[in-house]
């Protein structure tokens, strides 16, 4: 029998059939955790580019720019800073893409590689109560279209003060009915949904022209207003406001920032992931932040306040039939983004921590039962609370994960992997101590504790909340590199991969 664990073409790795013969009884190992074969790494560009257009456009795009304008910021400094965000995130979703391109591996396993083979449920399940609140933040927005589409039948439902909280349980149902009957349901229900949702951007753009015109405002007075220093000053300052929108825009992909390599490993090439992301994500989420900052201009000009969610604005609709096209057509659209980014990621998570126990099913209701915990009516009903409360404080969580994945593959493992070991559990090299590495779990305590006592309400940890990713990510990322400058054990040389891959 060879020697050889894997082979090599064009820097991309994959086992060898014996490899994953041997492999086949781990408990580690099954085929959804496998790593891509060479022949599975079909993705070019455009399909990267595609896959972070259709993830990019859903009505929280639209509030990442809008809340900013709430917050006193004019429209464009609101749009700067969203895409200043969005090019500083992609640096260590960039990063963490490459293991997953080169090595075929998905999250958990990569995450194996850094936390130990039973650590990896830490960052696996970080990860999962993160989709958990957001499937809360997309099931109280697909809940307000619902409340919209029944007050077009029954009009008195609209005033009626648990409306809201219905609408958040019917549409929290239908997520769970949906994704709990499989893939080929949400399959079906991503290709209906995705030109909806561009279909609801132009009309979105449309009715805020619109609503502008009407008042008598143009579209030169929406762009060019001023920032509000009165607002501005009221909720902390023009730096306080700036840097706690620039940590919000970054920590909403902070989630993927984690479990690209879920993505990254059906990629045909290193450049293709690369320029996939840079063409698709940021460029986008620009658009979707003009388009949101224009929306909350028009309705401050036109209302006297600005609106950052735009589902606020369906009762507005006074054409009881274009309401209920237009409520349908955001219960559907919210659907697609919904299930597919924070309802499938969970149930897998949870399913992973006890296989036997938790099935795909129940992993689906305990991540829906699990959305109302999360208040949504708190977190997505103000601009502060949304930017403050929520996205700043999961992204102060969520950051020294990141860089902790990055100082190991990068500085301590030099981006050499036994992908073996990775599914060999206590008999391989990433298996530290009793299947956890400590030194990692240190590191993310280290870089989360700070920014998270701020969110709680220490005052003097204010402005390091509100700049939680930036502290977060610096802090875990030194610490890990301190903790594992002696550490041997769990790094392959380079002569070890040339000895053990097949060229």
């Amino acid at each position: 029998m060879s020697n050889y664990t894997q082979k090599e073409r064009n820097g991309l790795y994959e086992l060898t059939d014996s490899a994953r013969a041997e492999l086949a009884s781990s408990k580690y190992y099954n085929e959804d955790l496998a790593p891509t074969s060479l022949s599975q790494r079909t993705w070019t560009t455009y399909h990267i580019t595609s896959l972070w257009i259709g993830m990019s456009v859903c009505i929280p795009s639209f509030t990442m720019a809008s809340s900013l304008v709430v917050l006193g910021l004019s429209p464009w400094l609101a749009v700067f800073n969203v895409a200043i965000g969005n090019i500083l995130i992609l640096i260590p979703i960039q990063l963490n893409s490459h293991a997953g391109t080169k090595y075929g591996i998905p999250f958990p396993v990569f995450a194996r590689l850094t936390f130990g083979s039973i650590g990896a449920h830490i960052p696996s399940l970080s990860r999962a109560l993160t989709a958990c609140g957001w499937n809360a933040i997309q099931s109280w927005i697909g809940g307000a279209a619902i409340v919209t589409l029944i007050a077009s039948i029954i009009p008195a439902f609209n005033d009626m003060p648990s409306a809201p909280f219905i609408g958040f349980g019917i549409f929290l149902l239908i997520v769970w009915f949906i994704t709990v009957k499989g893939s080929e349901s949400i399959k079906y229900l991503q290709a209906v949904g995705a030109p909806i949702l561009v279909i609801l951007t132009i009309a979105l753009f449309i009715w805020s022209i619109m609503l502008a015109a009407n008042s008598g405002y143009s579209i030169g007075d929406v762009i060019q207003a001023k920032t509000d220093m009165s607002i501005v000053n009221s909720k902390g300052g023009m730096l306080y406001i700036f840097l706690g929108g620039l940590t919000a825009n970054i920590s909403f992909w902070a989630t993927m920032a984690l479990n690209i390599p879920d993505f990254s490993r059906y990629a045909k090439s290193q450049k293709a992931q690369f320029q996939g992301q840079i063409y698709g994500m940021p460029i986008m989420m620009a658009a979707c932040a003009f388009i949101g900052a224009f929306f909350a201009q028009s309705t401050k000009l036109a209302l006297g306040t600005a609106i950052f969610n735009p589902t606020e604005v369906l009762p507005l609709i006074n054409n009881s039939f274009i309401a209920f096209i237009v409520s349908v057509g955001v219960i559907i659209a919210t659907l697609t983004t919904n299930i597919a980014a924070n309802v499938v990621a969970p149930a897998n998570g949870f399913s992973n921590i006890s296989p036997k126990r938790i099935n795909y099913q129940l992993g689906v209701t305990i991540s829906c039962i699990l959305a109302i915990a999360y208040r949504p009516w708190w977190i997505f009903g103000g601009a502060g609370s949304y930017i403050f409360g929520w996205l700043n404080t999961y992204g102060g969580i969520l950051a020294p994960i990141a860089a902790i994945f990055i100082a190991d593959y990068y500085i301590v493992k030099k981006r050499n992997i036994d992908v073996m070991a990775l599914y060999h559990g206590q008999n391989g090299r990433y298996w530290y101590q009793g299947g956890w590495n400590i030194k990692a779990i240190i590191a993310w305590i280290c870089g989360f504790i700070l920014p998270t006592l701020g969110s709680l309400g220490v005052d003097s940890l204010k402005w390091v909340s509100a700049n939680g990713y930036f502290v977060g990510f610096f802090i875990g990322l030194i610490v890990y590199v301190i903790l594992m400058k002696n550490e041997t054990t769990s790094f392959i040389s380079n002569e070890e991969e040339e000895a053990m891959t097949e060229r």
